[in-house]
């Protein structure tokens, strides 16, 4: 183990040269023979929190994959994990972790500020990553990931798992199918209700024992440790009370837009066989929830395609269903429309219609299929289900939304360059802001 300072030291340097800074001269086709040799997968997990606890457990549901290191900058998280994977050496730093030369592959559930770092960094040091959704905090260090993995010959699995999903692969197909004519309109959508209180406003205090609250920051502004910005709330057992509320906080996150609305543009660029919108507006605002969030509680936005719209809603202030569904997507062609959740499919034909109604339900672990795609590909060096690239154009597509709402404009997205074309506002929303020295 390098001490920590040394890391740092590193760390710097690697960022000074660039995506190019270390390599462990290993071709992708050795790398593949190496492990195909011995058949086990050596892998770290960087962030244990509950996203990340579900990801382990699936790693070691798996006979091919030794979980050997995990990471968390905070104690208890990593004490809970160290409890499920015994023989796994633990650490607060993730840098010591990818300095090791015996890790084949990490896995990424930090707060979605975190995943670009911890990426390209991983891909530097050689190691196939599985990075939680969405890929990236900010556009611009999304394409920068993109680049590391290419450069660097390595397998990034995003963890959008809706892919891997029969209901949603069954989906696709009818639509791709064209058997419900020319498609004009998609409705995406997430209902709750969480009024008066949401999360609450807590005052802002010292970090709890066992958190390096500068270190989890990380990338992110310079702020005074407050419950909800950290979002991490244990119980006696050391069992979550709630999914981390850092999703709601724009210095770390992008709201219930990067939260699920990327699950569900994700399977809309799929199933229409797109990469981005042309223009994106947004409507929305924080009207009546009294806690200290900063994302909106009441979202609209809407993306125009060159051949058709496709609309996000997001409201947590009254949870009346569409069509009995909290959450889904629903596509609207000429002969039918089709409606699918993680669970279920519907089709609705037309009056008219030669379309026959259908419906099914399925449950299956899709999150477990999406792992073993992972590891598949690992062995194989396939691009997997959602590889980085897909996973970027995805997570795009959300940060559009909630840059149009941002900027409180109409934005026309330039997807080669990608680059807002009329808005210097909006743009630098494209690019962000990263704290020294953890730059991208």
């Amino acid at each position: 183990m390098t001490d920590r300072s040394t890391s740092r030291r590193n760390f710097i340097k690697t960022l000074t040269a660039g995506t190019a800074g270390l390599s462990l001269g290993l071709s992708a086709q050795s790398y593949g023979n190496i492990i195909g040799a011995n058949d086990r997968i050596r892998v770290g997990v960087i962030g244990v929190g509950r996203q990340g606890r579900g990801l382990l457990g699936n790693m070691l549901s798996e006979s091919d994959v030794e979980v050997v290191a995990l990471s968390d900058v905070y104690k208890p998280n990593l004490d809970f994990a160290s409890s499920q994977a015994p023989k796994a050496d633990t650490y607060n730093d993730f840098r010591e972790m990818l300095d090791r030369t015996d890790i084949d592959a990490v896995v990424i559930a930090t707060p979605d500020h975190w995943h670009a770092l911890n990426t390209i960094m991983a891909c530097q040091a050689g190691k196939d990553v599985y990075v939680e959704k969405p890929l990236s905090r900010y556009i611009e260090e999304g394409r920068k990931m993109v680049e590391a993995a290419r450069e660097h010959d390595r397998v990034v699995q995003v963890g959008t798992m809706q892919r891997s999903g029969r209901v949603f692969q069954e989906a696709v197909e009818i639509i791709q199918s064209g058997n419900l004519g020319p498609i004009s309109f998609v409705r995406t959508w997430n209902y709750s209700n969480d009024y008066p209180d949401g999360i609450g406003s807590p005052a802002d205090s010292n970090p709890p024992e066992g958190l390096d609250w500068d270190l989890w920051l990380g990338p992110a502004r310079q702020r005074p440790f407050n419950i909800n910005r950290f979002g991490v709330i244990l119980d006696e057992e050391k069992q979550y009370q709630r999914w981390a509320s850092f999703r709601w906080f724009w210095d770390y996150a992008g709201g219930m837009m990067t939260d699920w609305g990327v699950h569900l543009l994700d399977i809309v660029n799929w199933a229409m066989d797109v990469k981005a919108p042309q223009a994106v507006s947004a409507a929305g605002g924080k009207f009546h929830l009294k806690d200290n969030r900063e994302t909106p509680d009441t979202l609209t936005a809407t993306y125009q395609y060159p051949n058709f719209v496709c609309t996000y809603e997001n409201r947590v202030l009254n949870g009346k269903p569409m069509d009995g569904n909290g959450y889904g997507i629903m596509f609207h062609g000429t002969e039918g429309t089709l409606f699918v959740d993680r669970g279920s499919l519907k089709l609705t034909p037309e009056p008219d219609s030669k379309l026959e109604a259908l419906s099914m339900e399925v449950e299956e672990n899709a999150r477990a299929k999406h792992v073993r795609n992972f590891l598949d590909c690992i062995k194989s060096r396939e691009k997997p289900i959602c590889d980085v690239e897909v996973g970027h154009h995805s997570t795009v597509t959300a940060h559009l939304g909630n840059i149009a709402y941002r900027s409180e404009e109409r934005i026309e997205w330039d997807s080669e360059r990608e680059q807002v074309g009329n808005s210097e506002k909006a743009n630098n929303l494209v690019k962000g802001y990263h704290r020294d020295p953890w730059t991208v």
